[in-house]
């Protein structure tokens, strides 16, 4: 080992005398009560405070949630990042922000899931929980889901991000809505009719934004895999996490038999919407990585179908 130096030891101040050498003090003498009942309650003052608020809450919450799903894996716990807001009348100062956790935790305990039935129920409880008229919970997770390469078969997984939203309101009862985004395969097809022969092509990015009729997103099987379907099945080709030499072949030759500019995406993916009962409303956006520019290509649709009709 060589020359080792030595240090002469050291006797350190005891735990307490070194938390005063960095700044801890002696607790004062505590005069405000410690007990709730006698406790001020500020948030709970009522007065005129002058505004209505839309919406107030907690953001950022991080915690598990458990997803059904058709596609494989068919049960797995992810990550939700959790809104919860309600409403505020101006004669409240302020609304009592550890019951919107407390509602959390008690739903964690029986088993907290990413179903609407489920969210509808928390959302009508932490209304009378809160003593409001109206709650609305917001959540976002990603969404796991099995994909086979086409020729082999080899699987490995994919993701889309999901997003949940469920309001309730004493007079005009519930309202729903659920967003996903995933990424697919566009061929262009200008490329491919200018070119003696390949076509660009890039990663495009469909995020679908939708509102809900009640019933039916209760009883479908997985709204998840319907809207999943309509990006991709519209899409030029699939991605895979797995892709053998075969399964390559199929993909790149899928793709340029099904050339789609970023605007043929929104439209096509808007046909698929505009026919599921289960959607009342829906925004929809394509964003294409051009792969030849240094820009990005985008295309969007909204839709109402309780106050449009189809061009005929």
């Amino acid at each position: 080992m060589g020359n080792t130096k030595t240090f002469p030891s050291r006797k350190l101040p005891n735990k307490k005398e070194r938390h005063k050498l960095f700044g801890s003090v002696t607790p004062v003498l505590k005069t405000k009560p410690v007990e709730k009942s006698e406790m001020a309650d500020l948030q709970n003052t009522k007065k005129d405070f002058l505004f209505d608020l839309d919406a107030v809450g907690v953001a950022n919450v991080k915690h598990p949630v458990t997803i059904y799903s058709k596609l494989e894996p068919h049960v797995q716990t992810s990550v939700g990042e959790i809104q919860f807001t309600s409403s505020l009348k101006n004669t409240s100062k302020g609304t009592n922000m550890s019951r919107f956790t407390e509602q959390l935790a008690y739903y964690h305990e029986k088993g907290f899931t990413a179903e609407f039935s489920t969210l509808k129920q928390f959302v009508k409880e932490l209304t009378e929980r809160l003593e409001q008229s109206d709650a609305t919970i917001e959540m976002e997770f990603p969404w796991f889901y099995e994909r086979k390469g086409p020729q082999t078969e080899l699987a490995g997984m994919n993701h889309a991000n999901v997003a949940m939203r469920v309001t309730y309101d004493q007079h005009t009862g519930f309202s729903l809505g659920a967003s996903l985004s995933v990424f697919v395969t566009t061929l262009c097809p200008c490329s491919k009719e200018i070119s003696e022969y390949s076509a660009h092509n890039q990663r495009g990015e469909v995020s679908i934004d939708v509102e809900l009729d009640e019933l039916e997103a209760v009883n479908v099987d997985d709204w998840k895999q319907m809207l999943l379907e309509a990006a991709e099945s519209n899409a030029s080709s699939r991605l895979h996490p797995v892709l053998k030499r075969p399964d390559e072949k199929m993909v790149t030759e899928q793709a340029y038999e099904n050339p789609r500019f970023v605007e043929d995406m929104v439209r096509l993916v808007a046909a698929d919407l505009y026919e599921m009962d289960l959607v009342t409303k829906f925004k929809l956006q394509c964003r294409n990585e051009e792969s030849i520019h240094m820009h990005d290509a985008i295309a969007s649709i909204t839709y109402d179908k309780n106050n449009m009709t189809f061009p005929s």
